[in-house]
C-alpha cells in the first residue's frame, strides 16, 4: 500500500503506509481513500484515519473488538464508521491496530477490530481529531476502484 501526501502542489509517495491522499483544508484536515470494493475501502478509511491521528511503537498485544455500525447510505456509513473508531480512540482511549470487516452494505457495517489502549508514553498524538464531519463527504465508484473524500474537524 501506498501513501500520497499533498505537500507544496507536489505529491511525494512512501512505501507502507495506507492508501489515502492527505487535503489541505482551512481549519480542518481530509483525506481522499481508496480501495478496490467497499469492503477495502472502509478498511483503509480507519487505517488511514488511525495513521493521521496517532504514531509510535508498542509492544503491547492487541484486543478484538467486535462494531455493529448503522447507516443510511455509504456517506452516512462512512461516517459513522469513522466516528465510532474515533469514540474508541477518545473515550477508551484504544488505538486501532488492524481491522477487518465481516459484513457492509449500504445500511450496515460489522467489523473486527484490534485494538491497543493509548500509552502517551509510547505513542503520540500528531492530529486532535475532533469530529468526522459530513462536509464534503463522498463514496463513490470511480472505474475499477472505490474512493472517499472524509473531512475531519481538528
Amino acid at each position: 500500500m501506498t501513501i500520497w501526501i499533498l505537500k507544496n502542489n507536489i505529491f511525494l509517495m512512501e512505501l507502507d503506509k495506507p492508501d489515502f491522499i492527505l487535503l489541505d483544508h482551512t481549519g480542518d484536515l481530509g483525506i481522499i481513500v481508496h480501495g478496490t470494493d467497499p469492503k477495502d475501502l472502509f478498511e483503509e478509511a480507519a487505517k488511514s484515519m488511525t495513521y493521521i491521528m496517532v504514531r509510535g511503537k508498542t509492544d503491547e498485544k492487541a484486543k478484538s473488538v467486535k462494531l455493529s455500525v448503522p447507516g443510511h447510505d455509504m456517506d452516512d456509513l462512512m461516517v459513522r464508521w469513522l466516528g465510532e473508531i474515533l469514540y474508541l480512540f477518545e473515550g477508551e482511549k484504544k488505538v486501532i491496530t488492524d481491522v477487518e470487516i465481516d459484513v457492509i452494505s449500504p445500511f450496515r457495517l460489522d467489523a473486527r477490530l484490534k485494538t491497543i489502549y493509548f500509552d502517551p508514553n509510547l505513542l503520540e498524538i500528531i492530529n486532535d481529531i475532533k469530529a468526522v464531519t459530513y462536509h464534503q463527504i463522498e463514496v463513490t465508484k470511480k472505474g475499477d476502484r472505490w474512493e472517499s473524500r472524509i473531512i475531519f474537524d481538528l
